[in-house]
């Protein structure tokens, strides 16, 4: 059982530096990563191939991020072939274990979320609404390019890894979607966070990439109008009427007037419930990942949060 103060064994808490260590004293940690560090070089090369395509007629098809996505789950970690399956209730990409789904991906066109901060929400959003579905707890969403997965925890997506495809050294993180590492729980989940490519986009057309980073496919919530990446609660992805607390505008940019009474709301009562309810379990945590930091200076300051809960430094 995990805590904010770390992990609870034997009624006891331990530090999250502990569980760290725990985390690092797995035989299966150090297999895996044995495994991700002698394997990266032909994934890499393996990858670089597949890519060529691209680079011929300036976009490549889904199916090549597919490839590549295969290449990574069954050469570098340690899922073979046949846990992986495609296109399960609409899902592109969907990893099992002994008939237990643990993942669910989705995939877009190579270069089509990299670089594209609203195309990855678009695309986590979708993903939620096919793990809702199928009652999994990860999802993910990959190019090719990069690869980002969170673990659906209350309504919120928390961070599980995030890694560039392309990347020279072998990520480390990969680990935590690992066989023996995507049915744990990660303590610091708080620092992983989605993070484009800072490369320079490679060219392509971008006309046929606009296609799949449209929000007209998603579900919209009846009365906002908006996506639920945009609001701070999500019951069930599927299910306009479960989501809660609108924050932000359809482009990802923070929505200052509503942001104030949602952070009210998690700090105190929603509807005369406590914020501390089993049913309404809250985090402001959830708030927090959008770095509304440059958002907050045009606020007036009666309507500002306590600095701990924008992630801002105490005056």
């Amino acid at each position: 059982m995990s805590s904010p103060r770390g992990t609870r064994t034997g009624g006891t808490y331990l530090p999250r530096t502990a569980c760290e260590a725990m985390t690092e004293h797995l035989v299966s940690y150090h297999r895996c990563l044995d495994r991700i560090r002698a394997a990266w070089p032909s994934f890499l090369a393996k990858r670089t191939e597949r890519l060529k395509q691209q680079e011929r007629h300036g976009v490549a098809a889904e199916k090549v991020a597919e490839n590549i996505l295969e290449d990574l789950f069954t050469m570098v970690l340690d899922w073979s072939v046949g846990d992986l399956n495609n296109q399960v209730e609409y899902a592109d990409l969907v990893l099992t274990r002994l008939g237990i789904k643990s993942l669910v991906i989705e995939v877009k066109r190579p270069g089509a979320l990299a670089w594209n901060r609203r195309a990855v929400e678009a695309a986590l959003a979708q993903a939620r609404t096919y793990a809702d579905r199928q009652c999994v707890r990860c999802v993910g969403v990959s190019d090719g390019f990069m690869l980002y997965a969170a673990d659906i925890d209350h309504g919120v997506l928390r961070g599980r890894a995030c890694v560039a495809l392309e990347s020279t050294e072998p990520p480390e993180d990969l680990w935590w979607l690992s066989e023996h590492g995507i049915y744990r729980s990660r303590d610091d989940a708080e620092e992983v966070v989605l993070r484009l490519l800072s490369k320079e986009q490679p060219a392509t057309d971008s006309h046929s990439l606009s296609n799949g980073i449209e929000l007209d496919g998603l579900s919209l919530h009846r009365k906002y109008k908006l996506p639920c990446h945009c609001f701070a609660y999500v019951g069930d992805a599927s299910d306009p009427s479960t989501w809660k607390l609108p924050f932000c505008h359809a482009d990802g940019s923070i929505d200052v007037s509503r942001l104030p009474k949602a952070i009210q709301a998690i700090l105190t009562n929603y509807r005369r419930r406590s914020a501390a309810s089993p049913r309404m379990p809250f985090r402001p945590c959830s708030l927090a990942w959008r770095r509304p930091h440059a958002t907050w200076a045009r606020c007036p300051i009666s309507r500002r949060p306590p600095p701990c809960i924008i992630g801002l430094p105490a005056c």
